[in-house]
């Protein structure tokens, strides 16, 4: 995979997607929709809306970008709004599914291997309560509420009965959503 040349943080993620055949453009204008000093951890291909875009989990939001000749759909989930996720796979391909704000948004197409590791990590902040990259929740930029402690320990729950997470990490992030009460 060539590199892109945009940003080191933006080049480091392209470079784990396994081909960026459509998302090539939006690789290159993803810049432009990230917010000062928001950096991109993970990047994955999908089909949103009007076509196929750019997935990008950044340390503040999750980002749908398509960016066509003649129009731009951007579409944006902050951490603090998603109440969970889930993930569909098929053989090849399946479907994030982004639970934020009382309303479901489906990513489709996913290739497998991008969307689960995507949707895990997700998963992983969700609970703990902390963004990507994020030291704390008590981070979460200025005019974004912070996910309410009963939705974090639900969420928290979902991870252990899944097998996402071991006892001693549900104990441990149980301990550190509680005390930050």
């Amino acid at each position: 995979m060539g590199t892109f040349n945009v940003r080191p943080d933006i080049d480091a993620a392209a470079e784990q997607l396994r081909g960026t055949l459509g998302s090539k453009r939006e690789i290159n204008h993803l810049p432009e929709v990230l917010w000062e000093g928001e950096t991109v951890e993970m990047l994955a291909t999908g089909v949103y809306g009007k076509g196929n875009g750019l997935l990008a989990m950044t340390s503040m939001r999750l980002i749908f970008l398509k960016h066509g000749m003649m129009s731009q759909q951007v579409e944006d989930f902050p951490y603090a709004k998603i109440s969970s996720v889930q993930w569909s796979g098929g053989l090849l391909m399946g479907t994030l599914s982004v639970y934020a704000s009382g309303n479901k948004a489906e990513i489709k197409s996913v290739p497998k291997d991008q969307g689960k590791a995507l949707a895990d990590k997700l998963r992983m902040h969700i609970a703990a309560g902390t963004a990507p990259g994020a030291p704390s929740a008590q981070a979460a930029p200025a005019g974004i509420p912070q996910q309410d402690v009963g939705s974090r320990l639900a969420t928290l729950d979902q991870l252990r009965a899944a097998g996402a997470i071991t006892d001693v990490e549900y104990q441990d992030r149980r301990t550190k959503i509680l005390d930050s009460l």
